[in-house]
């Protein structure tokens, strides 16, 4: 159901990769596994005005939240977070920074892109950071800030 209370016409997720070249849609079938197996209780549906397959994970007894998306497009696939910036990027892989300030990605051109595990531990934290309220959410980015801080 959308905000207003009406039925959104759901499209199976299979049915927008099939307007994608082969190679993009089955790096983003294998992200859709990494998604449902890293996080099985998030609730999987096309957003089709972004034209990705975005994901939510149940808070509480009525309430979701957004954590994640895969985004495919003719030449690669991501796998993003919309409140990337929160999440352990000791490693440097989230792209995003500068572009948005929030949301945070990973990209794949070509399966050996694609880190099963190091994906799934991405996608975990994700959807731990967007459970957590907006005062934990902030105190965890005044840790980041500080230890950015203190390694400088």
């Amino acid at each position: 159901m959308s905000p207003t209370g009406s039925v959104i016409d759901q499209i199976p997720p299979e049915a927008l990769l099939g307007d994608y070249p082969p190679p993009m849609a089955e790096l983003a079938e294998r992200m859709r596994r990494i998604v449902r197996e890293a996080v099985p209780e998030a609730l999987e549906r096309v957003r089709t005005g972004w034209r990705i397959i975005g994901y939510d994970v149940p808070v509480g007894r009525s309430r979701t939240v957004f954590f994640a998306w895969i985004m495919p497009e003719p030449e690669h696939v991501h796998l993003g977070f919309p409140k990337g910036i929160l999440l352990d990027d000791h490693r440097g892989l989230l792209s995003g920074n500068g572009i948005t300030k929030q949301a945070r990605w990973l990209t794949a051109d070509v399966p050996d892109d694609i880190d099963a595990d190091l994906f799934a531990e991405y996608t975990r934290e994700a959807a731990v950071v967007s459970s957590l309220s907006q005062a934990e959410r902030f105190a965890r980015l005044l840790d980041r800030e500080v230890a950015a801080d203190a390694r400088r």
